[in-house]
């Protein structure tokens, strides 16, 4: 019986795996079609129906391309580091809240913080390992950037702890059966939108790789199948922080199909932050993180430990 169930959580870790790549594939095409328009022009439409197979001939270009890298670089750490990079991009799927449960996540919430921040080990040993200048400051800047937007992220999720009482995300499911966090949440939703931007490297915060004046920052070296590795994974982290915003603000129900659409949504703002923001300057960048997010986090996991004791002595009296 015990076979049976580690047999099935398996197949569905793997059935869920192939459909998260099969998304960040079709993700990547959705950017493409989405820059394209937005810059008044087509987008891939050249192969097959309306480009729609560019994403399968890209992969196929990138990873049968020769994989060349730096003869002073520590081949080990900057072979791995997108492998574990893209590992752990799927990995955080597994926190997915869904009724029958993959496994058992009581402490999904934890388990999603332990994987984002293993996540700036694989930036800081990609830009270490690949010994280029460039490479190392692009690295560094993305771990500091990363570390910066992490805290906040971390407060927001730890007052929800205090909102629903738990770590497990099923419980967003039962709290929003007749309204949205995000109604009585937006500016939060916001913080967390932004917050998530900057978690993932993407437009305005795509720091770790200013192509103006870092060369494409800490992936400046890799080529073919580890440049692809990493761009799965940026992908995949997109895909999942826009699944992570709909389970928190925008109801919690894996088994509708609107479900889909919402997160299909929160990855199109990625997609139009990206055609209509410029690049921040980096003081203000850190300013952002430091100087309004922390506060802003904190004051909101403040007023939700006092809502809570307030609440609980209320029931006691």
């Amino acid at each position: 019986m015990i076979n049976l169930d580690l047999f099935l959580s398996f197949i569905s870790s793997l059935l869920l795996i192939i459909c998260v790549l099969v998304g960040v594939a079709f993700l990547t095409l959705l950017e493409r079609k989405v820059l394209g328009y937005i810059q008044i022009r087509k987008g891939p439409n050249k192969v097959g129906l309306m480009g729609i197979p560019q994403p399968f001939c890209d992969a196929i270009k990138l990873f049968s391309s020769e994989q060349t890298y730096p003869v002073l670089s520590n081949y080990i750490s900057y072979y791995f580091s997108p492998v574990i990079s893209l590992f752990l991009s799927i990995l955080v799927w597994m926190c997915m809240p869904f009724f029958v449960k993959l496994y058992s996540f009581n402490l999904g919430i934890l388990f999603f913080l332990c994987c984002t921040s293993l996540g700036v080990y694989t930036v800081m040993i990609a830009g270490w390992s690949s010994n280029s200048n460039y490479a190392l400051l692009g690295g560094l800047r993305a771990v500091a950037q990363t570390i910066s937007y992490e805290v906040s992220l971390a407060l927001i999720l730890l007052s929800f702890v205090f909102l629903i009482g738990s770590y497990n995300f099923m419980y967003f499911y039962y709290y929003q059966m007749y309204m949205w966090f995000v109604i009585i949440l937006l500016p939060m939703a916001l913080v967390w939108f932004t917050s998530c931007l900057a978690e993932t490297n993407r437009t305005p915060f795509d720091f770790a790789e200013g192509e103006s004046e870092l060369v494409s920052g800490f992936n400046v070296e890799y080529s073919s199948g580890g440049f692809a590795l990493i761009f799965m994974a940026e992908y995949a982290s997109i895909l999942f922080m826009s699944m992570l915003f709909s389970v928190i603000f925008l109801g919690c129900d894996v088994y509708s199909l609107l479900f889909y659409f919402k997160l299909l949504f929160i990855s199109f703002m990625f997609i139009w932050a990206r055609g209509t923001m410029p690049r921040f300057r980096y003081d203000k960048l850190m300013y952002l993180a430091w100087k309004c997010f922390l506060p802003f986090s904190l004051n909101y996991l403040m007023f939700f430990v006092g809502l809570k004791i307030l609440l609980i002595s209320l029931l006691l009296i």
